[in-house]
């Protein structure tokens, strides 16, 4: 049964304007990735052209996820994102089993992944010794939770003065590259074959994701309905030109096959424009990058975790919102304390950061798949909804739906990587595992 309202629960405030939610949005995109992934997409494209079109495509792939999303939060602008979506499109089960698995397997995960690179790149820095990776990524987790309980204002703030000085330093990193320049290696990277295009476009599509993210703040966006399309299409145009002039600059200084060959591309680029010490420079600008997509996971995980327990009574507490700081304040918590113990958990595995790209993959394609399809449920009940519309219905929607069906194959089939599937094949089962674990939980909820 639906649960009653309660009357001494604060509801969340309208605090972000658009521009506040296009600088989310960006954080949620912008990640290590762009710092790692360059290597491998330039190993499996045949040439400049081919890996630049492969990042061109990425952003292509994520604009039109962007409009499907835009066209969702305009017909359900509500703090919840996929989870309404799911609720109102799939139904009560399958809107509670993603809210789950989100709290369980892929926000936590996704937290817990990005914190292990944060850690990594920390410990150039500053090591701990064996277990530095795992003790900075414990402290990422603790402190960016602790800001986030102390609530919106604050949270929005450090977000936006963090990725200012992120754009910054890679606008300002990526043209001293460009005007350096460097003893370009010739391409040598992969065969024109569409195998080895798609598993370029799996790194690609993984430095992009978390623009969805940004549907989980239409209950806290001032204008929802007119807002929420500017800042899904602009934080992705940004986030796209960005990484777009970033790999420019890496091809002006590496060229095709030196990117391929690099190991840490982008330190590599640091040395040859300002020398070993721009290695430290480099190290703190990913830092920055890093906690900005952490503190906007954070931010936005908890609104689902919060939705979830405002709707099922079993779970009543985490739908209290703190009206101090307008907060979800025990969903924070728990959420918290998940992601830290999968960071315990995935300390003791060769690479925490790997592990959780294997247990958080499956499971977020599959949902994100249902979410794409809600779009055609609710076209069928009420063709003409108020507010934004995707443009070219079904094309956009259809193509993005494949495009999830082709990444939910390719995150399962990561098991048969003969370099990954040995060492993290436990992780993908251990991932979905736990998200059926969340059938039980929901027949209990239901049964009260």
């Amino acid at each position: 049964m639906e649960r009653d309202a309660k009357p001494l629960s604060a509801l969340p405030a309208p605090l972000l304007s658009a521009t506040d939610g296009i600088f989310l949005t960006a954080g949620m995109i912008i990640g290590a990735l762009i710092f790692k992934a360059p290597s491998t997409v330039a190993g499996a494209t045949s040439g400049t052209a081919m890996f630049l079109f492969a990042w061109l495509l990425g952003g292509i792939v994520s604009l039109c996820g962007a409009l499907v999303y835009a066209e969702l939060a305009a017909r359900h602008a509500d703090t919840g994102g996929e989870y309404v979506y799911l609720m109102r499109g799939w139904g009560r089960g399958v809107a509670f089993l993603f809210a789950w698995s989100r709290m369980t397997v892929v926000q936590t995960g996704a937290i817990a992944a990005v914190a292990f690179v944060f850690g990594d790149y920390a410990s150039e820095i500053y090591s701990f010794g064996a277990r530095s990776s795992a003790i900075w990524a414990a402290l990422g987790v603790v402190v960016l939770t602790a800001l986030n309980l102390a609530g919106t204002t604050q949270s929005k703030t450090l977000q936006k003065a963090m990725e200012a000085v992120l754009i910054t330093g890679m606008v300002v990193f990526s043209i001293a590259a460009l005007l350096k320049g460097g003893s370009a290696r010739p391409a040598a990277g992969g065969a024109d074959s569409l195998p080895a295009f798609g598993f370029a476009m799996i790194f690609v599509l993984l430095a992009y994701s978390g623009w969805n993210e940004a549907a989980y703040l239409a209950g806290e966006v001032q204008d929802a309905r007119r807002n929420m399309i500017r800042i899904l299409v602009w934080g992705v145009v940004i986030v796209t030109a960005l990484y777009l002039l970033v790999n420019l600059a890496y091809l002006a200084v590496l060229g095709h096959g030196g990117v391929k060959e690099s190991k840490a591309v982008a330190a590599d680029v640091m040395r040859v424009v300002a020398g070993d010490r721009g290695a430290v420079l480099l190290a703190l600008l990913v830092c920055i990058s890093v906690a900005t997509t952490m503190n906007a996971a954070i931010f936005t995980g908890a609104r689902t975790t919060y939705a979830l327990g405002r709707d099922f009574p079993l779970l009543g507490r985490l739908g209290e919102w703190r009206a101090s700081g307008s907060t979800p304040a025990n969903a924070l918590l728990l959420q918290g304390a998940l992601t830290l113990g999968l960071v315990a958990a995935a300390a003791g595995t060769p690479d925490g950061f790997n592990a959780m790209v294997a247990y958080t993959s499956p499971v977020f394609w599959s949902f994100m798949l249902l979410v794409s399809l809600s779009l055609f449920i609710f076209r069928r009940r009420e063709p003409r909804a108020e507010g934004f519309q995707v443009p070219w219905y079904p094309v956009i929607p259809a193509a993005f739906s494949l495009m999830c069906v082709f990444m939910l194959y390719s995150s399962v089939d990561y098991v048969r990587n003969p370099d990954y599937g040995p060492k993290f094949g436990f992780a993908v089962a251990a991932g979905l595992v736990i998200m059926l674990a969340g059938v039980p939980v929901y027949l209990v909820s239901r049964g009260r």
